[in-house]
């Protein structure tokens, strides 16, 4: 990993062990791409959200590989995993856990659910009432749940992957907003080009690849990600046009709901971790710009008339991105 050195007052991430720490990163991006094919840009963005301590909202039509890719993952990295299928009657219980009575012990003790891993899949979150999707809310913000009273925190790294279909709308419940904003990013998966859909015929022809994916990456390594990619330097011209997109989304004249201060850190911190995962020490302005439409999209609400012109929120980011001005290497 990265270790830290300071020159000319500023703080960088020394290059001496780069190596091992690309080699990681590119041992998970193969072993994804042994299953999902025409991905990297999905799966790079997943390992930033999985770096900055964020969470992801998967959002596309069925059958696109949103669950595969975020099987894949899980399975590249040595941490526990947990899949849940989330229905209309599905309870908070059933994702936090309960008290049962012990009979021998004369006394309740806890049952823990499927909140209590490393890295959860939330399969089709807006299938489940809004008063299951709120139990997310405290694991994803604070890392705890909280059962009658008493508090448990979470181990590390904690990592939710939710999937949601945009199109149908029979049986689900819309996400609140204070529940998106908890989503670091939403990315959409899109569909594969025709070569390559022609490899996963290929790849899938004899079974599914899936089953014979191994971990490449430790638990250990990805807290000891977690907590470097801190030291990314931003330089102060950086760090304000990054305040600069955030202030324009507040005052555009298409947006009724501008970013939020939880947007403001989630859009520097994702900065920083895709400088990271790229194997740089410090962030460009083309980070920022990358980054600015799948941090900001799904947290900013249109005005009535940019939802008649059928405007979406990445096309308005976008058109922020080309409006506010790039600050230029001095």
């Amino acid at each position: 990993m990265f270790s830290i050195i300071k020159k000319k007052g500023k703080i960088y991430l020394e290059k001496g062990d780069r190596m091992e720490y690309a080699k990681i990163l590119e041992d998970v991006r193969n072993n994804i791409e042994k299953v999902i094919v025409g991905k990297r840009e999905v799966i790079d963005l997943m390992l930033t959200a999985l770096i900055s301590s964020g969470h992801i909202l998967l959002e596309d039509v069925p059958g696109v590989g949103k669950t595969t890719i975020a099987k894949a993952l899980a399975k590249s990295i040595s941490c526990e995993f947990k899949r849940v299928q989330f229905t209309p009657d599905l309870l908070p219980s059933d994702l936090t856990g309960i008290n049962v009575y012990n009979q021998k012990l004369n006394e309740f003790e806890f049952k823990k659910g499927p909140l209590f891993t490393n890295i959860l899949l939330a399969d089709e979150i807006n299938r489940a009432t809004p008063r299951t999707q709120s139990s997310l809310l405290e694991c994803m913000e604070e890392r705890q749940v909280t059962v009658d009273g008493v508090t448990y925190p979470l181990d590390k790294p904690f990592f939710v992957i939710a999937t949601q279909n945009p199109i149908e709308s029979y049986g689900t419940f819309p996400l609140p907003e204070a529940q998106i904003d908890r989503f670091l990013m939403k990315i959409k998966m899109g569909y594969p080009k025709r070569e390559e859909e022609q490899r996963i015929i290929d790849l899938f022809d004899k079974g599914s690849p899936l089953e014979n994916i191994q971990p490449v990456c430790s638990k250990e390594d990805i807290i000891k990600m977690q907590k470097e990619y801190t030291n990314v330097y931003v330089e102060k011209d950086v760090a304000n046009y990054i305040l600069d997109i955030i202030e324009r989304t507040r005052e555009d004249r298409e947006i009724e709901l501008g970013a939020s201060p939880r947007a403001t850190l989630a859009f520097y911190k994702s900065s920083q971790a895709y400088a990271y995962i790229k194997g740089r020490d410090f962030v460009t302005p083309d980070d920022v710009r990358y980054i600015a439409p799948f941090v900001l999209s799904h947290r900013i609400i249109l005005k009535g008339v940019g939802k008649l012109k059928n405007l979406k929120a990445e096309d308005v980011v976008k058109r922020i991105l080309e409006e506010v001005p790039i600050p230029l290497e001095k």
